[in-house]
């Protein structure tokens, strides 16, 4: 998966929107205002693509158990985001299961009011 297609997946999802808001590398997806994923365009540029996305606990504990490229989310809280290295063991169909995973997450814990007037 390249930069292009991680962008177009992401912004696919209702209600996604992108922000800078770190510095100029470090590109974020949000919905409702809450971020479900973020990467660094300079790390994708010098061929060590990665993603930051959240995860339910357990899960992300089951993942970084069965692939290499699973690790604690850098620079975020180790408990629920998982740092995901792209081009290793999880595949691009994988990567796109876990982004719907974090997106599903971070929906679900926004107001209803929210999630109303994003699904509308």
């Amino acid at each position: 998966m390249n930069i292009q297609q991680l962008y177009e997946f992401c912004l696919s999802k209702k209600g996604v929107t992108e922000h800078f808001p770190f510095d100029e590398d470090t590109l974020v997806f949000k919905v409702g205002g809450k971020m479900f994923a973020l990467t660094s365009l300079n790390q994708f540029e010098a061929g060590n693509p990665s993603i930051n996305l959240k995860c339910d606990p357990e899960r992300a504990l089951e993942l970084r158990a069965e692939y290499e490229a699973i690790r604690p989310g850098y620079h975020m809280s180790k408990v629920h985001w998982n740092s995901v290295d792209f081009n290793q063991d999880v595949s691009d169909k994988m990567i796109c299961e876990l982004i719907n995973h974090s997106y599903d997450l971070v929906f679900k814990s926004l107001t209803k009011k929210i999630q109303n007037e994003i699904i509308t």
